[in-house]
């Protein structure tokens, strides 16, 4: 027999083990000494159900069997129970499964029709709708669950989850909003006249348009499931059981109006996260989030926007770009987990246009000094280096600090599920399935994942087909294009500089950079030697690009194509060669050849003689 350690072995085993599970009605990998073991042996023995116990402490290469039967189900511990081959999973799984009836329809082979569902998604985000309907497609049976509980200021909203009606969507079109004030006072310097000497911006007309587009992609997600039989319910869902979940409505006033229940042979997590409070005096009571701003009814005014995420800083540049007093209130960094190069002078820009920045601070407590749409309210900060402490005036609040995974009140204790007790996230497989067999996880509640609608997407796009339709393919976490919407946009795919110099060390990596600016920002004469672009390059993998930093207009435009080509192996050579378009920003990675450890200036100057 072949080694288990290589893939021909790993192969031969997994076949062995599928074999065994398929000549049986029922298998345990087992252990002779395990007590959890031995009751389930007994329970086997008390239905008179014959069994093919194999000991893994007796058998040679045991613990390769673990190791295969983790990958394999997620499980590596004993007892490891299939019944007509379903995985059960371990003592409890199996007592359970007994107690609820499942064990003896598994044994009777009845299982299937038992199941009100072939699948229940919890959640109608991106992931969940992606998934559910690929599955619909392939002709399973569908449940879509979700509920969006209101905010402290009540705000709520429809089908479609984060993106769609309180993230990418909204913040896009309000983003433009700001770019098209740049544009008209940019339009001035290229013979366009106007009226009035100033532009003026008006919060309740771009609001209503954003909120007409979003209510109408509410309907069209809401056509699609019907269009694919895929039954949806707008109900909070928890689960009783590992294959049973109760279907939770609620009333306008709060109040629970009807429970129903539903069972299911697989399920999918895809509930999302929500932003964080502060947990200090004051904030649920009187500030807002990203929930709140896309849908609030009146201008917010002079605004403090706490946190130095990218959804804080998007927030507090589009704020800023109509008009707004704003300032943003930092603990520590700017976009951490960014490249904090590319980072800071995402910063620098905000404050070279208007945006103030309190930075090493934190608030304390916020006080409504006046009611109103918005109103008045003080906030008391203090120092992170200092007892200093700072107070001012805004008419609204918005806290940033980051978002929580939306699985505390869904019962997953009861399904076995495990979930991490400081954040919520769940870990999964390299298939996204969670430590419960049927039971798998999407999007924003997965830990170490991306954060991202795209990758949810496709991730539960691959999924449905792997489940339904015997496909391979499987979600590629890395080199994940992405961009920040920042008055000045930052487009990223791959590693940061202080990552790549982590994980290949310093003397490994080369950075390529330079500060241009785009032709269209000359006639107006603004923002000279603000755009950047840098590339981190792998020496000793044939000066492979790892990381791509962008800072210019249309980031997202320029990033996904630069994205196309890291997947594919870009090297900088390759980079070089390729022709660029002239006049474009994304011509400058083509013709990069300072490298930050020369310490050249890479500022742009008019040629000798201009």
């Amino acid at each position: 027999m072949p080694p288990v350690g290589n893939d021909s072995g790993r192969k031969e085993l997994e076949s062995r083990i599928w074999a065994l599970i398929n000549a049986n009605t029922v298998v345990i990998f087992s252990k002779s000494h395990c007590p959890y073991c031995v009751k389930v042996k007994g329970l086997f023995k008390e239905l008179e159900v014959e069994c093919n116990a194999v000991e893994l402490d007796h058998v040679q290469d045991g613990p390769a069997y673990q190791d295969m039967l983790l990958e394999m189900t997620g499980q590596k511990t004993v007892p490891n129970v299939f019944v007509n081959g379903t995985h059960v999973g371990g003592c409890d799984d199996t007592m359970r499964a007994h107690k609820d009836g499942v064990l003896e329809r598994l044994l009777s082979g009845t299982d299937k029709v038992a199941y009100d569902y072939d699948l229940i998604v919890i959640g109608g985000g991106s992931g969940g709708m992606a998934c559910s309907k690929e599955a619909a497609a392939l002709g399973k049976k569908v449940m879509v669950l979700d509920y969006v509980v209101p905010t402290p200021r009540g705000t709520t909203w429809g089908l479609g989850g984060t993106c769609v009606n309180v993230g990418c969507i909204p913040k896009k079109l309000m983003h433009q909003a700001a770019a098209l004030g740049t544009a008209a006072r940019d339009a001035r310097a290229f013979g366009w006249e106007f009226g009035g000497d100033t532009v003026t911006h008006n919060w309740a007309s771009m609001r209503e348009a954003v909120n007409d587009h979003i209510k109408e992609l509410n309907f069209i997600y809401r056509a699609a499931l019907t269009e694919k039989k895929v039954d949806y319910i707008n109900a909070y869902a928890e689960f009783t059981e590992p294959h049973k979940i109760k279907a939770v409505k609620i009333s306008k006033q709060g109040k629970v109006s009807k429970e129903t229940f539903h069972t299911a042979a697989t399920f999918v997590l895809a509930t999302g996260q929500r932003p964080r409070y502060l947990g200090i005096p004051g904030d649920k009571e009187h500030c807002i989030t990203s929930d709140d701003l896309f849908w609030l009814p009146h201008c917010p005014g002079k605004t403090l926007v706490i946190g130095a995420s990218y959804v804080a800083l998007e927030c507090a540049g589009f704020l800023a770009g109509i008009g707004l007093d704003v300032t943003v209130m930092v603990r520590s960094v700017l976009l951490r987990g960014f490249d904090q190069d590319v980072a800071e002078r995402v910063g620098r820009h905000m404050e070279e246009h208007g945006v103030r920045f309190l930075r090493r601070h934190v608030p304390v407590k916020v006080e409504e000094l006046e009611a109103g749409a918005p109103g008045r309210l003080r906030v008391t900060a203090r120092s992170t280096e200092s007892d200093a402490v700072v107070e001012g005036e805004y008419n609204t609040v918005l806290i940033a600090v980051g978002r929580d995974a939306c699985t505390d009140k869904m019962g997953l204790e009861a399904a076995g599920v495990e979930v991490n007790p400081e954040n919520g996230k769940i870990s999964v497989s390299d298939e996204e399935r969670t430590n419960v067999p049927h039971i798998y996880a999407l999007g924003d509640i997965l830990e170490g994942k991306w954060e991202l609608t795209p990758v949810a997407i496709q991730a539960g796009k691959l999924l449905a087909r792997r489940l339904y339709a015997g496909s391979a393919p499987k979600c590629d976490y890395v080199n994940v294009p992405t961009t920040v919407f920042t008055p000045l946009e930052y487009g990223s795919c791959g590693l940061s500089e202080e990552r790549a110099t982590e994980l290949y060390g310093q003397d490994n990596i080369e950075v390529f950079h330079k500060l241009f600016s785009p032709l269209e920002f000359t006639v107006p004469n603004r923002d000279k030697n603000k755009c950047y672009s840098k590339v981190i390059c792998n020496k000793l993998d044939e000066y492979r690009v790892i990381g791509f930093h962008y800072l210019g207009p249309n980031a997202g435009e320029v990033t996904q194509g630069f994205g196309v080509a890291m997947k594919c192996g870009l090297t900088k050579a390759q980079l070089d060669g390729t022709i660029g378009i002239h006049p474009t920003c994304a011509e400058e990675f083509t013709t990069l050849e300072t490298t930050k450890s020369s310490g050249e200036d890479i500022a742009v100057r008019p040629p000798k003689g201009c």
